[in-house]
């Protein structure tokens, strides 16, 4: 009889296991990433198993339930205090649910996560913060800086789970936040903390926690560009909602972006802002994005990109500069660095505009990352401002796609687009021909439809 495997090889990057050793990962295909470890002895976290109708190891009888015996209820939701976390969610926290959020160190992981505990406390909910990094102490100092805290809000500093889970059954807290997920160790794997069997282990006994007792349950984790073992993404496919958190930590502005979500929409992105007091959001994120614009630059244009269900401003600039060596240098700051070279052979073979020569760079100001086509024809435009060194109007917005024949093509929720641009005062906005009776309401804006590159570039 085959004996057993007592280790185990598990891809770093995105935890496949495999029985030997490859140097390169066969799922996602990275080098080197695979690392030996023990396998878990006997899982706790793996259900009992048991036919439909028969009792359990546990004691529950298996029924299949049709959709009119499930409830739904408005207390299903829990509102964090944040408007902008909520809508990244899905309009709220759903009970029993486990949510990742990961993040380069010091981004502001930690922060958002205590004062959304202290708003839930302050609200009546029960909430445990069980922290592996920080003593009592140090958590105590962070806490004052963010405001003062009240109501049922628990700390508890250890790693281990199982000690954990067993404070969670006894207390019943409406969320826990796990801070961090690399940092906790279970006795059923005999592997360091932080590896890719003992993070795995450790968040499976937490999802059997948050569904089986209804806990809201936050994990944090850490990314790093070095690549560390047992990143979040390992961990991705078991929990509910993954969220990110993006921008420089050295920054006042983060972004958190919704990467899975089960309950909600993926495209939602919330914009806070680093203070000394903690996180703060921003509700109007388009007037940030626009502080600070040139007046009378060329090569500055203002663009319309839309974020799940939000349509954000932001300002397209680019550079075009004789090149002084034989190969023109392109670079691209916050959108595709491809698609920029896909547009400038646009501009060169539907256009007649010789760039082949020039140095091209396109940046997206504020720090954000867009990457969504409509911004086409603004990056065209912006290219187009700075080689003949005029000016685009400040109070036109332009957004719409660019093919490869030149044609503007139509773009998605142009009537909100729109009317975002006419809310900051706009008054003039080129969009594709195919969006103009789509727009409902212009309210008094001047409204250009335009079929092709040429068409656009001779109203700019």
């Amino acid at each position: 009889m085959a004996k057993a495997r007592a280790t185990a090889f598990f891809c770093s990057e995105c935890g496949y296991e495999s029985a030997k050793w490859m140097g390169q990962c066969p799922a996602c295909r990275a080098w080197n990433t695979m690392v030996e470890e023990p396998l878990a002895a006997a899982s706790r976290t793996a259900p009992a198993r048991g036919a439909a109708g028969e009792t359990r190891r546990d004691g529950k009888t298996l029924r299949p339930v049709s959709l009119e015996e499930i409830s739904l209820e408005e207390t299903d939701r829990m509102r964090t205090g944040f408007d902008e976390l909520d809508r990244v969610l899905g309009s709220g926290l759903v009970a029993g649910s486990l949510v990742l959020v990961g993040g380069d160190p010091g981004i502001g992981k930690s922060t958002i996560l205590l004062q959304v505990c202290r708003n839930l406390a302050a609200w009546g909910r029960p909430v445990l913060y069980v922290s592996g990094e920080e003593s009592l102490k140090q958590i105590k100092l962070r806490a004052g800086r963010i405001g003062p805290v009240s109501g049922p809000l628990s700390f508890l500093c250890e790693t281990d789970l199982d000690a954990i889970a067993q404070v969670i059954r006894k207390e019943r807290p409406a969320a826990v936040v796990i801070d961090s997920i690399q940092t906790m160790d279970t006795e059923a794997v005999s592997s360091a903390p932080g590896s890719v069997s003992q993070v795995r282990e450790c968040t499976g006994l937490l999802m059997q926690l948050a569904k089986g007792l209804g806990v809201t349950v936050f994990i944090v984790g850490h990314v790093t560009k070095e690549g560390v073992v047992a990143g979040p993404r390992v961990l991705e496919h078991m929990v509910d909602t993954v969220l990110y958190f993006e921008g420089d930590r050295h920054a006042s502005y983060r972004i958190l972006r919704s990467v899975k979500n089960r309950f909600g929409s993926t495209n939602e992105i919330g914009v806070f802002e680093m203070r000394e007091e903690g996180l703060h959001e921003v509700s109007n994120p388009s007037e940030f994005l626009l502080e600070g614009r040139p007046a009378g630059a060329s090569g500055a244009v203002t663009a319309c990109s839309m974020e799940g269900t939000r349509p954000l401003l932001l300002e397209v600039q680019a550079l075009v500069a004789r090149s002084s060596f034989g190969m023109p240098r392109r670079t691209a700051a916050g959108t595709d660095y491809n698609r920029v070279n896909l547009l400038m052979a646009v501009l060169e073979k539907r256009c007649r505009y010789e760039l082949s020569n020039f140095d091209a760079y396109v940046n997206i100001a504020g720090g954000m990352r867009m990457t969504e086509p409509a911004l086409d024809l603004a990056i065209v435009a912006a290219l187009v401002s700075s080689y003949r060194d005029r000016p685009v109007d400040e109070k036109t917005v332009v957004f719409g796609e660019v093919g490869l024949s030149g044609e503007v093509r139509a773009v998605s929720m142009a009537d909100q687009r729109v009317s975002e641009a006419r809310r900051l005062g706009f008054t003039r906005c080129i969009l594709p021909a195919a969006n103009l009776g789509r727009v409902r309401q212009a309210g008094g804006m001047i409204l250009d439809g335009v079929s092709n590159v040429k068409e656009a570039m001779a109203l700019l």
